[in-house]
């Protein structure tokens, strides 16, 4: 059984793409990728069809990440459902998904850096607005929390195979 990972911010062109690039380079380094799904999305639709910004791409590359798999998507009703974990970027963007999300997979929803163990800021900040230094802390903040949900969907995984 697949376990599906869906990482959220506003638009889908600078945290959630990292966050799937980072969190897909993970996963293909430990030999998960049959057994864990991943994608990213946007609460709003500001920059649909759009590919990520120039910024997270060249931050990404320098770090070995590849963030252009596909251009930015809202996240839909069905991604709900779809999904087993889906990750927030920060309060605004978890509160959205809280308003359009089905009552009973409301528990599927939470923020990123809940997982994070050397940072201890709850959310990743945007840094479309900022210099390009945000785009290198953005990766510090996203590889710490992919880490901590890495261990928790390879015990996941783990479990459904030994089942």
């Amino acid at each position: 059984m697949m376990t599906k990972v869906l990482f959220v911010c506003m638009g889908n062109i600078c945290r959630s793409p990292s966050a799937e690039g980072v969190f897909r380079h993970m996963i293909n380094e430990a030999g998960l990728s049959d057994v864990i799904g991943i994608d990213s999305a946007g609460t709003h639709n500001f920059h649909v069809g759009e590919m990520p910004d120039a910024r997270t791409i060249a931050a990404a590359r320098k770090r070995g990440y590849e963030v252009t798999q596909r251009p930015a998507r809202q996240i839909s009703a069905e991604d709900f459902l779809e999904y087993d974990l889906i990750l927030a970027m920060d309060w605004e963007n978890l509160s959205a998904m809280q308003q359009q999300c089905p009552k009973h997979h409301r528990h599927k929803l939470m923020l990123l850096m809940r997982f994070a163990n050397e940072f201890e800021e709850a959310t990743v900040p945007d840094p479309y607005y900022g210099g390009l230094d945000g785009f290198g802390k953005v990766l510090d903040y996203i590889e710490d929390a992919c880490q901590g949900v890495l261990e928790m969907v390879r015990k996941r995984a783990t479990q459904y195979q030994a089942a």
